[in-house]
């Protein structure tokens, strides 16, 4: 019997049970398996695959909506992945089209890397930012001046809000999940209102710092010793370059730059919210 072509090859949905093809996936193409973080985002977006005729995946991705589900004021698309086996064939290109199709006037939003931007460009995207990762032990130097605590469940009401209107739209569906999938989840406060949030999750051997949330960078800086404070483990995380002080100072804490990747909109020209508070993505496969 020959084999399908991969025009022929349907794009169908992806859910939970598709966590270890994906994980697989990741590893053919030599990235981490991150089977936790593939878990988020199968729970809380929508997965798109196309099976490969040999087995597993051939291709998948992650669109992550926000704001009225009825109305999506934006969708994240991440974790863009096609078989090493199956590559420069344009199954990417044919499943990113499927995306644009699907998303209609919902404006879309991405992280790319250098190696998938040209696509991405191709398809109508346009380069809005740029985010830095850095990653390394984070070296405390000195007691922060804003206080922090671990977050309860009674602050979740306070975190919701201040997280719509930093993000500049509702993200229930994640935020709400941050207690079970975070390690941590923090807050920093000032004469007992909320100033900021963070969560550190496990991401294989690190934690990952995101969501960011914070008045100031003194609020950042803060939140984000205090969650170094409570792990052994290597801190890793994306920071709008814009936030330039605080790259800096994580730098000067035992962090250093692994990566830089374009943040790039579709069907927008910036994203909606306040950057200036808007300090690192849960993920940047989610923005």
């Amino acid at each position: 019997m020959p084999t399908p072509s991969l025009d022929s090859l349907p794009i169908r949905r992806l859910t939970l049970r598709d966590l270890t093809a994906c994980a697989d996936l990741s590893e053919d193409r030599g990235w981490p398996r991150e089977e936790h973080k593939w878990g988020l985002l199968l729970a809380a977006g929508r997965g798109h695959g196309v099976d490969a005729p040999d087995g597993g995946l051939a291709a998948a991705c992650v669109v992550t909506e926000y704001g009225p589900r009825e109305r999506p004021s934006l969708a994240a698309v991440g974790m863009v992945l096609v078989a090493e086996r199956h590559s420069r064939q344009g199954l990417g290109r044919r499943l990113m089209r499927h995306v644009v199709e699907e998303a209609g006037t919902t404006p879309l939003t991405l992280h790319a890397t250098p190696l998938g931007r040209p696509l991405y460009e191709e398809l109508g995207f346009k380069v809005t930012g740029q985010a830095e990762m850095v990653r390394g032990r984070f070296v405390p130097s000195g007691r922060p001046d804003v206080l922090t605590r671990t977050a309860t469940a009674d602050d979740l009401p306070a975190i919701l809000r201040l997280d719509e209107e930093v993000f500049g739209t509702d993200r229930t569906h994640i935020v709400t999940r941050l207690p079970a999938f975070a390690d941590q989840l923090r807050v920093a406060e000032e004469d007992g209102r909320i100033i900021g949030y963070a969560a550190a999750w496990p991401n294989m051997d690190t934690h990952v710092v995101g969501p960011l949330i914070a008045r100031d960078t003194a609020t950042a800086q803060a939140l984000i010793a205090s969650l170094a404070a409570h792990t052994h483990r290597p801190l890793r995380t994306d920071i709008d370059v814009r936030h330039r002080d605080l790259l800096d100072w994580v730098k000067e804490h035992g962090l250093a730059p692994v990566a830089s990747n374009a943040v790039m909109t579709y069907g927008i020209t910036d994203l909606p919210g306040d950057w200036n508070r808007r300090f690192a993505p849960v993920t940047v496969a989610a923005a």
